[in-house]
């Protein structure tokens, strides 16, 4: 584990200011059109891919696949964000819409989580029909840097060969640990701010698909637990909440990856608890790099070498190019 030397923008020294900061801090939207990829998956569902692909890129050169954290998708800002400084570096980037996400609304009948390395996987087949001969980075945000260890680890031996590189930026690696720590203090804000997006998300599915699984009626999960043990543990197979974080987190396939990994967390980040990094096992291709301060996808900082606040945006960029 290495401690390293972001230094917070002087007005956002706590993790929550930085976490908020992450999303409503000001940013040039990109505007530029991507173009979308539909990627059809094992059981018939579907996946979204933005193809942003720099001008002048020729297939040999390198490309990444960029995985949104929960509730969000390929229009967060900070996958748009980083998807624009790598098409700088001249890199062809792929921001994925998990199931039902952004473009891929409708597209599934069957929901994202934390564990569906089999999503990315197929995403990578697909960047390498459309890039033969080009070497893929990926980098999960948050619940996707979880679904990247995890499909990193668990499938060491039979990764997909365009693959080179992984990231993994401010990853839950123990999903209990982290539920449990939204639901207390202050933390409940972001444990009601997710369960309210995940909610609504089953609701409009279910007004475009009817047969798409549903909550149990008359219930009204309280927060992400709640969620998990209503809808995604028995929906996809796990029976319970507790089952589905045993099976799913990543921490146990750390200590199995053989690909050059990069873990980037935060101490004071509220969602990912600091301590649970600690405790991690890493293989010797895994570098952790464990800040002080950041939040979770915050990371704001004071004025330094970097051509704007954005630390974290240019972290990732440096490890893909």
């Amino acid at each position: 584990m290495t401690s390293i030397d972001f230094q917070p923008h002087r007005l956002l020294r706590t993790g929550h200011l930085q976490t908020l900061a992450g999303v409503y801090w000001p940013h040039r939207r990109d505007t530029t059109p991507a173009h979308h990829r539909r990627v059809v998956l094992g059981d018939g569902d579907q996946l979204v891919l933005h193809d942003d692909c720099p001008p002048g890129w020729q297939p040999g050169q390198r490309a990444a696949l960029l995985i949104h954290g929960l509730a969000g998708c390929h229009a967060s800002p900070y996958m748009q964000r980083i998807a624009a400084k790598l098409n700088a570096r001249g890199v062809r980037a792929f921001r994925m819409d998990l199931r039902g996400c952004g473009a891929g609304f409708g597209l599934a009948r069957m929901p994202y989580h934390s564990g569906r390395s089999e999503d990315a996987a197929a995403a990578l087949s697909a960047i390498g029909e459309l890039c033969p001969g080009s070497p893929v980075a990926l980098v999960g945000f948050s619940l996707g840097g979880n679904i990247t260890l995890k499909l990193v680890g668990e499938s060491a031996a039979s990764l997909p060969a365009n693959l080179d590189r992984a990231m993994a930026v401010c990853p839950p690696v123990d999903l209990l640990t982290c539920v449990r720590s939204l639901a207390r203090g202050v933390n409940r804000f972001y444990d009601r701010h997710f369960v309210q997006l995940l909610v609504r998300q089953v609701f409009d599915l279910r007004a475009r698909i009817p047969d798409a699984p549903g909550l149990p009626a008359n219930v009204v999960p309280r927060g992400v637990f709640d969620f998990d043990e209503m809808f995604t543990a028995p929906v996809c197979g796990f029976g319970t909440a507790l089952n589905y974080y045993r099976l799913c987190s990543s921490a146990q396939f750390v200590p199995e990856i053989r690909l050059p990994t990069q873990i980037l967390a935060a101490a004071d980040d509220p969602l990912v608890p600091g301590a649970m990094f600690g405790e991690l096992r890493l293989s010797p291709a895994v570098h952790l790099a464990l800040s002080r301060s950041g939040g979770h996808l915050g990371f704001i900082a004071r004025r330094n070498g970097d051509p704007d606040r954005r630390w974290m945006d240019w972290r990732v960029v440096d490890w893909c190019v």
